[in-house]
């Protein structure tokens, strides 16, 4: 079992930043790709930015020049970092960490999820 804890959303205005965190503790060698997704209500879920075991990273359009998605691997833990900057209201959400399978077909484990309101 892998488990997932997120930190760090909260309330900001328009323009601020905001850095979230994810701890994924357990049987961290099950797992390799680690994301961040985000979720309003009535929508669905959608991918924002993902990093592999080896740091390579990608991301979505609404993404791009603002966020920036890091991970250290130090210790029995994996950590992944997402730095928000320039922030919209349109970026409000929750924010959940996912980590996938190392294996295909494997187990992939979803954290609880962190609100991020940007608002004035």
């Amino acid at each position: 079992q892998v488990q997932l804890v997120e930190s760090g959303g909260g309330l900001v205005q328009p323009g601020a930043s905001l850095r979230l965190s994810c701890v994924a503790s357990g049987r961290i060698l099950m797992i390799n790709v680690m994301s961040w997704y985000r979720q309003v209500p009535g929508k669905q879920r959608e991918l924002v930015a993902a990093i592999t075991s080896g740091g390579t990273s990608s991301y979505r359009d609404v993404a791009k020049g603002r966020f920036t998605i890091s991970r250290d691997n130090a210790n029995d833990k994996n950590t992944i970092f997402l730095e928000m900057t320039s922030l919209k209201p349109e970026d409000t959400a929750v924010y959940y960490c996912h980590a996938g399978p190392r294996i295909p077909g494997g187990t992939a484990y979803w954290g609880q999820g962190t609100q991020v309101t940007v608002s004035a």
